[in-house]
Order: structure tokens, then sequence, then C-alpha cells
């Protein structure tokens, strides 16, 4: 019988650690602290990481990333337009993945964990963080639409913040 609970407690203790695991640098706090930018729900990729590299935060409105890749006020209002568009709709999102994980939390710290229990509610952990995936990169992909070729080339490689490539 206790070679049987071996596995799950390697398991559980697997998914504890996971959970503990400090945020990314830059990332907003769950506590409300200094984060990307307000409104902005913690942990999500868009702000913290953009698709493939770029500046966090609201960069549209940053003057240096406004001034290196010549964004004209229209893309910057057509951007802010898609972000106001999906931003109520991510910060719901972003609150049911933090309701699932609390929910999580008493089926782990319990004497005997129910194994299907435990593995269920992860699956709609990873459900719920699949659908705040998609659709940030729903509102992402729409500002890639809104800037030429160049300039998401140069937001790529030539952001504020560290080199991705090695050069600056």
């Amino acid at each position: 019988m206790r070679d049987r609970f071996v596995p799950l407690a390697f398991f559980l203790c697997s998914v504890a650690l996971a959970f503990a695991q400090p945020p990314p640098p830059g990332a907003p706090r769950r506590d409300g602290g200094p984060g990307p930018g307000p409104g902005m729900p913690p942990g999500r990729p868009g702000f913290d990481r953009p698709l493939r590299g770029g500046p966090p935060g609201k960069w549209w409105t940053d003057p240096q990333v406004v001034q290196q890749l010549g964004l004209t006020d229209e893309q910057q209002r057509k951007i802010e337009d898609l972000f106001q568009k999906s931003r109520l709709k991510l910060i719901d999102l972003s609150a049911a993945v933090q309701k699932e994980e609390a929910i999580l939390d008493p089926l782990l710290a319990a004497d005997h964990p129910d194994e299907s229990k435990v593995l269920a509610q992860i699956d709609r952990i990873a459900q719920a963080r699949g659908e705040l995936e998609k659709a940030n990169a729903r509102m992402l992909l729409g500002f890639r639409g809104v800037l030429t070729q160049e300039q998401w080339k140069k937001l790529q490689t030539e952001g504020p913040g560290p080199p991705r490539d090695g050069r600056r």
C-alpha cells in the first residue's frame, strides 16, 4: 500500500514546487505590487513576454519604443484600442486561472490527497491557462497586424532590455 503512494507523493511535491516558483523578473506580483501596468493580470504573456520577444508592458506608449519603431499616432491608437477591447476578457480569464489554482490548494493540502480529484483539477487549470494564452495571442497578433514588417522586426531585435541576439 505504501509503495502505491510514493509516486503520488512525488507528483504532488513536484506540483507544489511548480506553483511555488517565483515569477520571472519584471512580472507583476500577485499582491498587486509593481508589474507591467495597471489592469494587467499577473503573469500574463504579452506583457511579461510578448510573442517571441519585444519589450514588456504597454510598449506602444513608451516614447523610446515609439521613436525606435517610428510608430505613428494612428498605429498607437489602433494598438491601444485592441488592448482595451481585450483587457476585460484577459482580466476575467486570468481570474479564472487563479480560481482554479485556488481550488487545487486544499486538494493538495489534504492528509490523503485524492489523486483523481487532483489530476482533474490540474486539467481544469491547464484548460483555463490555455484559454488565457489563446486570448492573449489573439490580441498580440492584432498588434502585429498594425505594425509594418520592418517595425515588427525592429520590435523583435531592438526593443528595450537586454539584446536577444548578442547585438546592440
